[in-house]
């Protein structure tokens, strides 16, 4: 019996279009600017201590901003590059300049889930504080309310059985009863080696299909 859901985000609650040609450029045309006005602040300092760390040598502000500005082209899965989107992207949802999409189909999968008694998680390469921005400003509501907990990165990588292990401890269950949503097949080879159930969400031609793992077109045809 299934009694916790882990989801990811792109290709599986919303869409990959809406991270990459809404939330990228707003993240990517904003941060050399946002950097220059938060130079003073100790968490971006030390976000971009990390960035120092990664590339192995000094840099500058603006030396900084190039980096992360080409991590966002590359699309990398970097703990600093996340943050700092994440607080890039919240100015932009208080703005009302943006709107976290999720598929149709996404609030009410959710909340019947919830209703069930069905324990509700995120696992996504996004920060969870971009996770919850997501959720939280939907054109259906907050969703925030319905999970239980969120992980990013820092519990390790997505392909990595290692960090579903994890996220096993963390929410102290095990793998039999915890089902791990996505559209990446890898993810789900990770998830799997860990002991979790799994289903591929299969929304467009752009996923590559697992046939090793059960398949749905949509939340509401995941068995749970």
């Amino acid at each position: 019996m299934i009694k916790a859901i882990v989801t990811d985000i792109e290709g599986t609650t919303s869409s990959i279009d809406f991270v990459h040609q809404t939330l990228f450029p707003f993240a990517r045309t904003r941060m050399r600017a946002f950097l220059r006005e938060n130079a003073g602040d100790d968490r971006v300092q030390a976000l971009l201590a990390d960035v120092e760390e990664v590339e192995k040598g000094d840099l500058s502000l603006d030396e900084a901003a190039d980096v992360l500005e080409r991590w966002i082209a590359e699309d990398r899965k970097l703990t600093p590059l996340k943050a700092l989107q994440g607080m890039i992207w919240k100015t932009g949802y208080e703005a009302g300049e943006l709107k976290g999409h999720v598929y149709a189909d996404t609030p009410e999968a959710l909340r019947g889930w919830h209703a069930a008694g069905k324990a509700l998680y995120v696992y996504s390469s996004g920060s969870v504080e971009a996770q919850k921005l997501i959720f939280g400003h939907t054109d259906y509501g907050d969703l925030t309310p319905l999970f239980s907990g969120y992980f990013d990165t820092r519990i390790g990588g997505k392909r990595e059985a290692a960090s579903y292990r994890r996220i096993l401890d963390e929410i102290a269950l095990p793998g039999a009863q915890v089902l791990f949503l996505s559209d990446v097949g890898e993810e789900l080879d990770a998830a799997r080696a860990a002991g979790m159930q799994t289903c591929q969400l299969v929304r467009d031609d752009k996923t590559v299909p697992a046939p090793a793992h059960p398949q749905a077109k949509s939340l509401a045809e995941v068995s749970a």
